[in-house]
């Protein structure tokens, strides 16, 4: 059966060209010259392409209509480029995707058909859920709770398709591996996987270091490099940490993902790609949002499939599958005696808060069976990492704010101690505070200290 794709916009001509390129590219397709006229014919829609300004009742009361009725039916706003605010407001109320004017008609069917596979992914995922009710393993990645069996069907819906993906979590909740789970899962299993840390690349060299540079473009460029983008050409991007990009990088990101093309460093030549991108935070990047160092429009761009991964603390009943994986896979790799371990010992794993999450119990139970003299794992050998920073945090926890110091005052104190002991490296003292760089920049401004970066 054709799927149904209902435009509402009053330019009439505009209107007549869309629906003759949706009818031949496989769609059926109903007009409306306005709102009020649109609200009469979307019973039977699969997708609504949707002006912002309309005669009447406007795109924005539109679609709140829409969502109140319908809420499974995808929206598409067009809107000129000088409504691009109007437009990221609109994907907040519930827009799945915006075309700036003009555009092409080969972007037109990209954006729709990209808009009908994420309803159908979500669509399918529901279902999958819905079925889903044993343990799961995927690619390594161990999970009985529920939130980790939804975030296995999520990628196996996620992963055949180009959508792109955020994932989310604190540090070590395993979104590398989730990340390469989707890619191997994908017709771009056997392309290139590429992954770019943020964070590790100083923000002078980001644009040459991801999209390239000619010879010539700078002292020291001697020949012509092909950035990490171009490397995954076909394949997939793993942008991590995607907090951490500054303003200027941002913009090319973004039209990377709505245009898929970009400039080496030097050139003015335009050069297409093709990679599927999935980011990655350990932030909120709606605070980033609010402070004004990240780009709403990149955002949402970015944000077409997210995935929350809870921290383990918050799904302790994974602790013992995942302790049973670890041990066997590092006592053959360790060729440690050690097999199994006790129930003593996944009741001790199980009491600890673990700050570092996944990443941590895989360190604490190797470090546990290198020391671990029986085939069996016991309580007693189990190592946890009591480090001082630990126990520092444990007692500001009791003590709660230092006598006489304000909360400002306090922030202040341990900001310049973290630049104290990174020698004044504000990358290095960010990273120790768990700040982004324009997190930690932003703090620095509010205290009228130098941010600028010395790296």
């Amino acid at each position: 059966m054709k799927q149904r794709i209902l435009i509402v916009e009053d330019e009439e001509k505009l209107r007549r060209v869309m629906e003759l390129q949706l009818r031949s590219s496989g769609f059926e397709v109903e007009q409306a010259g306005s709102a009020e006229q649109g609200l009469k014919l979307i019973d039977h829609a699969d997708l609504i392409l949707t002006d912002l300004r309309l005669p009447g009742m406007d795109g924005i009361e539109f679609l709140r209509q829409v969502r109140q009725q319908y809420a499974h039916i995808p929206v598409v706003l067009m809107t000129a480029f000088g409504t691009v605010e109007n437009a990221v407001e609109a994907m907040k109320i519930g827009a799945n995707d915006f075309l700036l004017k003009p555009f092409s008609l080969d972007h037109l069917i990209a954006v729709v058909n990209k808009s009908l596979e994420l309803r159908n992914l979500r669509a399918e995922n529901r279902k999958l859920r819905e079925e889903l009710g044993q343990r799961f393993q995927l690619d390594n990645i161990i999970g009985s709770s529920q939130p980790m069996q939804e975030i296995f069907s999520t990628v196996m819906r996620v992963a055949p398709t180009r959508a792109t993906v955020l994932l989310a979590g604190e540090s070590g909740v395993g979104k590398d591996r989730i990340a390469r789970a989707i890619h191997q899962q994908s017709p771009r299993k056997d392309k290139p996987f590429v992954k770019i840390n943020c964070t590790s690349i100083p923000e002078n060299l980001m644009e040459s270091e991801l999209f390239g540079y000619e010879k010539g473009a700078f002292t020291g460029a001697n020949q012509t490099k092909p950035g990490k983008f171009e490397q995954a050409d076909t394949g997939t991007v793993f942008l991590d940490e995607i907090g951490d990009v500054p303003p200027a990088i941002q913009v090319k990101l973004l039209r990377i993902l709505q245009e898929r093309e970009f400039e080496r460093l030097g050139s003015n030549k335009i050069m297409k790609i093709d990679v599927r991108v999935i980011a990655a935070t350990n932030v909120d990047l709606r605070a980033a949002l609010e402070q004004g160092t990240f780009r709403e429009d990149l955002y949402y761009r970015l944000n077409v499939v997210p995935i929350n991964i809870p921290p383990l603390r918050d799904r302790k009943e994974d602790i013992p599958v995942l302790a049973e994986f670890f041990v066997t896979k590092l006592g053959k790799e360790l060729e440690s005696p050690v097999k199994t371990i006790s129930r003593t010992a996944v009741a001790k794993l199980m009491d600890y808060n673990w700050p570092g999450n996944v990443r941590e119990l895989e360190n604490v139970l190797e470090r546990s069976i290198v020391m671990a003299e029986g085939a069996e794992l016991t309580a007693a050998e189990i190592r946890l990492d009591m480090a001082p920073a630990s126990r520092h945090h444990a007692e500001l926890s009791n003590s709660f704010l230092p006598e006489g110091m304000t909360l400002d005052q306090y922030e202040q104190q341990l900001i310049k101690e973290a630049l104290k002991r990174a020698n004044g490296n504000k990358s290095q003292a960010a990273r120790l505070l768990g700040l982004t760089r324009n997190a930690f920049r932003y703090r620095l401004d509010q205290m009228g200290m130098d941010s600028s970066d010395t790296e």
